[in-house]
């Protein structure tokens, strides 16, 4: 299981625990105070993390075996804050990578076998939508701690092919592909804040923590932590780091073993009406 920044967010929620009662105010005067919000990011993800075919004994590593590494993605939520304490949330996050290699050693995926100094071209798709629901439990004028419910949608495509192996002889072989997909829907829960630094809607920092466990099925974590600078009063400019998702679905005869880690640095924009 990953770490997270736990300490931090706890350290949030004891701030917002010591705000006097007096800081309560009518959404009027909250500086968090919008209908609709925006929020788009660049993501730069490092993909780990192993894959498991049906029948296969040995998991591929993303990493170490197929060279995987950072690259640019983009993240977008749109919350709609129907009352003054609920929201409907919709995130949306496509996570796709490509990588070409020389194998340095012999792996098997899906029951076909990429010998040791094949040239193999891998490709990860991961498409992520968390539809979800949110219930600030405390909401005052310099932030709210909420609780979310969502249901984390994976589409996972993961694909090893190559034009031509060398054999032991020295001779070029077939072309060999592989491919399985995992559709993995997975309702998650967990505590969502956001803090003004000082008294004025200027700076503010947020965070928020995702997870379920499965028990023979799996398990979900995610996380996010930023810091935003207020520009106007319905833009700002957010920043900080992310573990985007770290998903494990346990394999069995008919689908797919998955450990899947996303996370990286995030910027962007989040705009308020």
């Amino acid at each position: 299981m990953p770490k997270f920044p736990g300490s931090f967010l706890l350290m949030a929620f004891t701030l917002f625990l010591a705000l006097p009662t007096g800081l309560r105010a009518q959404d009027s005067e909250e500086f968090d105070n919008y209908k609709v919000r925006l929020e788009a990011f660049w993501f730069y993800s490092y993909p780990t993390g192993t894959v498991q075919g049906h029948a296969d004994t040995v998991p591929v590593d993303f990493h170490r075996d197929l060279g995987f590494s950072n690259y640019s993605t983009f993240s977008g939520t749109v919350d709609w804050k129907f009352t003054h304490k609920n929201h409907f949330y919709l995130i949306i996050s496509p996570l796709f990578s490509s990588k070409t290699i020389t194998l340095n050693r012999t792996i098997t995926f899906q029951g076909q076998t990429f010998e040791v100094g094949a040239q193999v071209k891998s490709d990860l798709h991961a498409f992520y939508v968390a539809p979800g629901y949110q219930y600030d439990i405390i909401r005052r004028k310099r932030g709210h701690l909420g609780i979310g419910v969502q249901l984390d949608m994976f589409k996972t495509d993961a694909k090893i092919s190559t034009t031509a192996q060398v054999t032991g002889g020295g001779s070029a072989s077939s072309s060999v592909s592989a491919s399985g997909s995992l559709l993995a829907p997975i309702p998650v829960a967990g505590p969502q804040f956001r803090l003004y630094l000082t008294n004025s809607p200027r700076v503010f920092v947020e965070g928020n923590v995702y997870g379920m466990y499965f028990f023979g099925y799996g398990s979900f974590v995610s996380t996010a932590d930023t810091i935003g600078v207020t520009l106007n009063k319905h833009i700002s400019i957010n920043a900080g780091y992310q573990l985007a998702s770290h998903l494990t679905v346990n394999g069995t005869s008919d689908r797919l073993g998955l450990q899947l880690s996303q996370k990286g640095a995030i910027a962007g924009m989040e705009f308020s009406f």
